[in-house]
């Protein structure tokens, strides 16, 4: 495959990919374009029939319902920076604090997270003592935190690994487990946690304790969110309308500014004849050529790409796990539900043998996502843990979901409405190592300086890691041309 190279024309960009990371990588792309006033042409190449990836708000039965993510975090900055430019900012809305807490399964029970536990430790020894989560050897050991000595600095090692190292096996299987099982739907034996969560690891080594960190850290005002147990969940933000706000914002940016191509895969991707830039394929059509390529789609189709020409990066994004799985998304009136829902949601240790990961009371978390005396609640099933659930029918799945929910919640089962979003191999797995990982890719990449990789399989799983990765991939092939 050929094609004819010409200098008098625009600076011509593919983009692959329609999801938030492709079309902030557009954005980003066309801003930095129009500051130089550098004539440019973009084409976007979706291979679905609508932009916005995994990203999706549906109104239904007088519920917003989210498919997909339903916030973001705001201490990473990229996210809110983004709602600035695009103009939407004032349309953010923060987490209701009513209800700013979590719920933990313990013996088929619903149990508030002691108050101020940030995901791995807590800020106060005290909540831990007085909750009903831990056996008594369990809070003993794990107030023996501020005993347990440094590990190595440099090391890297796995959620499990460090959480038993230093809390003990009952807070892990109890509370820690489930409470990240919920973020990253991973295996946590194999999760990285310096790839993940690298606070506690700088926490460790510079104070010797992770609790005495938080505790210092709360008493000099410098604790990022004090009012909640669980995620922290003040620091949460989503637009009023739902996360597609974002998403539409930047479609409607893209659209005006690049050529958008749904349903169209790319099945071929090669080096230009003379070496400065990239020629692409589509089914049925002509080559196409471009001067650089940005690919935000997810790491294994990267591969099957960039294979021809990029041997070892393909060989080494094709060690990126994914995992898959599913949500439930259900519209129930509160008078049908036995627990109050007074907290943001729940999760499930894998110690319980539930065949659920958590449920989200999207509605307690965000006002205005359900109708006046109804709730949202979100199920998540599968994930790396149980991967088998994901496989089955949708009806097999909802009927799981109604048994799991009745018995745990008392949900008489009559809902306004339930439906069934899976994503399938999409969540990248940070096993240990990855960053490791990540720093090969990028050598790989360095030697090609015309094309950039976006998405969240690299540098974190959020939506504002993704948009940071979009505006990498936009920069770094901007400054290559």
């Amino acid at each position: 495959m050929s094609v004819n190279w010409t200098a008098d024309r625009p600076w011509r960009v593919a983009i692959v990919g329609g999801g938030l990371a492709g079309l902030t990588a557009a954005y980003r792309l066309d801003e930095l374009c129009r500051q130089e006033n550098r004539p440019h042409e973009f084409v976007m190449f979706e291979a679905t029939s609508q932009l916005g990836g995994i990203v999706g708000t549906r109104q239904m039965h007088g519920y917003t319902v989210e498919l997909g993510a339903d916030s973001f975090i705001t201490n990473k900055p990229w996210a809110v920076d983004l709602c600035r430019r695009l103009g939407i900012e004032g349309r953010l809305i923060p987490t209701d604090a009513r209800y700013r807490r979590s719920l933990v399964l313990r013996k088929g029970k619903p149990v508030p997270v002691p108050d101020g536990f940030q995901l791995l430790a807590p800020v106060n020894v005290a909540t831990v003592f007085r909750s009903p989560i831990f056996s008594w050897p369990g809070k003993l050991r794990l107030a023996c935190e501020y005993l347990i000595p440094r590990g190595a600095p440099q090391s890297d090692e796995s959620l499990a690994s460090f959480a038993r190292r230093r809390f003990g096996q009952e807070a892990l299987e109890r509370l820690i487990q489930p409470m990240v099982g919920g973020i990253y739907t991973s295996d946590p034996e194999k999760l990285s946690l310096r790839a993940t969560m690298p606070r506690f690891l700088e926490m460790e080594q510079a104070y010797g304790s992770v609790i005495k960190a938080l505790r210092s850290q709360e008493q000099s005002g410098r604790s990022d969110d004090k009012t909640a147990s669980g995620a922290r969940y003040g620091l949460f933000a989503t637009p009023a309308g739902g996360i597609s706000e974002l998403v539409q914002a930047l479609a409607d940016r893209v659209l005006a500014s690049a050529q958008v191509h749904l349903n169209a895969e790319i099945t071929a991707l090669e080096a230009a004849p003379d070496g400065h830039g990239y020629v692409m394929q589509r089914p049925g059509q002509q080559p196409q050529a471009f001067d650089a390529v940005v690919l935000a789609i997810p790491a294994y189709r990267i591969a099957d790409l960039v294979a021809g020409f990029a041997g070892e990066l393909a060989q080494q994004l094709r060690t990126i796990d994914y995992a898959s799985s599913a949500i439930v998304v259900s519209g129930h009136k509160l008078s049908d539900i036995r627990h109050p829902l007074d907290a943001f949601g729940l999760v499930v240790p894998a110690i319980e043998k539930r065949r659920i990961l958590a449920v989200s009371f999207t509605s307690r978390k965000f006002p205005g996502r359900a109708p006046e005396g109804c709730v949202m609640l979100r199920t998540f099933v599968g994930g790396a843990t149980q991967p088998e659930l994901v496989k089955l029918s949708d009806a097999e799945i909802l009927d799981l979901v109604r048994e799991e929910l009745t018995d745990i919640l008392g949900v008489t089962w009559k809902p306004d409405f339930a439906i069934v979003a899976r994503w399938m191999r999409s969540m990248p797995q940070y096993h240990v190592g990855h960053l490791d990982l990540v720093a090969k890719i990028n050598r790989e990449l360095a030697g090609l300086p015309r094309l950039a990789l976006a998405g969240h399989a690299y540098n974190g799983v959020g939506i504002p890691d993704t948009v940071h990765s979009g505006e990498a991939a936009a920069e770094r092939v901007f400054a290559s041309s």
